[in-house]
C-alpha cells in the first residue's frame, strides 16, 4: 500500500465495513507507522481489497484510535482490518494474505498473529487456525466493545522463522 492508495482503501472500507467507521487519519497513521503491514489486493481494474496490520503488544487498540507509535517490544502481529470487495472473493486472497503475514511475523521474531473478529466472523477465523482469547480485564473488554457486542480477540500461532 502507498499513500496514493488511501482514497481507494477508504472507499472499500466504507463499502465493506459500514458499521465500523474510522477516520482517514487512522488509515494514514497505520500506513506511516508500518508500511510493511499495509497491503492492497489489486487486479487490472484497481484495488479489490486491503489489509492493515502491524506489530502490537497487549489489548487491541479501540476502533478509530490513533496509535501514536508502535510498541518497542511487540508480542504479536495484529490484523487491524481486512476488507475484500465481492469481486475478490473466491480468489484465495485470505489464505495468501495469512501466509504472507505469518512470514512477516516470523521474520520479526513474533510468535502470534492476533485480530478482533467482528460481525460473527469468529468461526471463519477459527477455520484459519485462530482461537478466541478471553478478554483480560475491564480495559480490554471496553476496547473490544468499541467493535460491537460480538467482538472477539483471537490469536494464532506463527511458526518460527527458519534461519537462512
Amino acid at each position: 500500500m502507498a499513500p496514493a492508495d488511501l482514497p481507494a482503501v477508504l472507499r472499500i472500507a466504507a463499502e465493506v465495513h459500514p458499521g465500523y467507521p474510522e477516520r482517514d487519519e487512522v488509515f494514514a497513521e497505520r500506513l506511516a507507522l508500518h508500511p510493511g503491514g499495509c497491503l492492497v489486493l489489486e487486479d487490472g481494474g484497481g484495488p479489490l481489497g486491503y489489509c492493515i496490520s502491524h506489530p502490537w503488544r497487549g489489548e487491541p487498540p479501540a476502533l478509530d484510535t490513533l496509535l501514536g507509535a508502535l510498541p518497542p517490544q511487540p508480542l504479536s502481529w495484529y490484523l487491524h482490518d481486512v476488507a475484500l470487495l465481492p469481486a475478490a472473493r473466491g480468489l484465495g486472497a485470505p489464505a495468501a494474505l495469512l501466509a504472507c503475514l505469518r512470514e512477516r511475523a516470523a521474520a520479526a521474531g513474533l510468535q502470534a498473529l492476533s485480530l478482533t473478529a467482528v460481525n460473527g466472523s469468529a468461526p471463519y477465523w477459527q477455520r484459519q487456525g485462530f482461537e478466541a482469547v478471553p478478554a483480560d480485564g475491564p480495559k480490554q473488554r471496553e476496547k473490544l466493545r468499541s467493535y460491537g457486542p460480538d467482538a472477539r480477540l483471537m490469536t494464532a500461532a506463527v511458526p518460527s522463522a527458519v534461519p537462512a
